[in-house]
């Protein structure tokens, strides 16, 4: 067997598996529980009021935000956005689509985590997490020695 061939069949089998890893993931209770309650979510009169209230709430709030602090509505109008945020809370169906969405990017990050680091455990996994778990950056004192 060739190099060429070799190499064809190992990028066969690598994509195979991947396939069986992402119905899997497709199969998962993360992604089934996701996909409930973003369908509940946007049947959900309630919310997609919201949704608009949101959206002139933060057209006003980034017209401030160019600005910065300084614009005299600035505060005023980033409560505002904080406020529908509250309300949105209160809806069952966005509360549980959030902490749904979540649950799901936690599985995706950790699956990926487990592929990037049997490959080398330097290989740096982005996340949507703002306040990593996983290794350091420069100036936290993590492995490039700058902290």
């Amino acid at each position: 067997m060739s190099v060429t061939e070799r190499e064809a069949l190992d990028f066969s089998l690598l994509l195979s598996k991947t396939c069986d890893l992402s119905d899997a993931m497709l199969r998962s209770k993360e992604m089934a529980d996701f996909l409930y309650w973003k369908e509940r979510m946007e049947q959900d009169p309630e919310v997609k009021a919201l949704l608009r209230k949101m959206s002139k709430a933060k057209e006003r709030f980034e017209e401030c935000e160019r600005f910065g602090h300084y614009h005299p509505n600035y505060h005023e109008a980033l409560d505002a956005v904080k406020a529908v945020e509250a309300e949105m809370e209160g809806i069952e169906s966005a509360r549980e689509f959030k902490r749904a969405e979540k649950a799901l990017d936690t599985l995706l990050y950790d699956v990926s985590v487990v592929i990037a680091h049997a490959v080398s455990e330097s290989i740096k996994v982005p996340s949507n997490d703002p306040l990593p778990k996983h290794g350091g950056s420069c100036g936290s004192g993590g492995s490039c020695g700058c902290g």
